[in-house]
């Protein structure tokens, strides 16, 4: 009687155990998933960022990876740049102030460009002849697998003259480097050896 009365006990102590340990996995699972719970909840809270309107109200802003954006980015950088550099209006101060705001946009290799043409007096012509020119990018191809970024730009060139339009092919080729974001240059890139590669007329349309 003794002996099944001490079985009974033991029974019972390993019932207890059991049950404890079972209650031990219960509540440390219960944390672990109230921490990461909070802890995932903090990370949604960080993406959001409130903003003042003129002082009177919050509104909300979802925070993105800076990176997601850098390809569209560094296209809209390219075109900005080829806008700039190839749209010209027979006024001289137009041109260098156009010249002057691409410049911010890449290395030497742009000016070296912009100084041949000047010295083969382009842009006085240009000007002497009342010729206006501008540019439509078609396509901005980048390759962001190696640093820095190739890039070819293809886009047409339109040169009109008071008697005709005359329509041109340009192709042109460059590397994209990381650079400093400033008031000049928003998408914090910089242009490196900048060339034409096809600048050939496609039509002339008499006017």
């Amino acid at each position: 009687m003794e002996f099944k009365t001490l079985r009974n006990i033991e029974n019972s102590f390993r019932q207890i155990r059991l049950y404890a340990i079972v209650f031990a996995i219960l509540c440390i699972s219960v944390v672990g998933y109230v921490v990461w719970q909070s802890y995932r909840f903090a990370e949604q809270q960080r993406e959001k960022i409130y903003v003042l309107d003129e002082g009177k109200s919050l509104m909300l802003a979802l925070s993105q990876d800076a990176s997601i954006n850098r390809p569209v980015e560094a296209r809209e950088h390219v075109r900005r740049f080829h806008e700039l550099f190839f749209t010209l209006a027979p006024d001289k101060n137009a041109i260098e102030s156009n010249m002057k705001r691409a410049f911010n946009l890449a290395d030497k290799s742009a000016f070296d460009y912009y100084q041949d043409l000047a010295e083969k007096g382009y842009y006085n012509r240009v000007i002497s002849g009342n010729v206006q020119q501008r540019i439509e990018v078609d396509s901005v191809v980048c390759d962001f697998n190696v640093h820095p970024y190739a890039v070819r730009t293809y886009a047409r060139q339109y040169i009109i003259r008071s008697s005709n339009l005359t329509k041109r092919s340009l192709v042109t080729s460059c590397f994209l480097v990381n650079s400093v974001r400033s008031d000049n240059n928003p998408q914090g890139f910089n242009i490196e050896r900048f060339r034409v590669v096809e600048n050939k007329d496609l039509e002339v349309v008499e006017r």
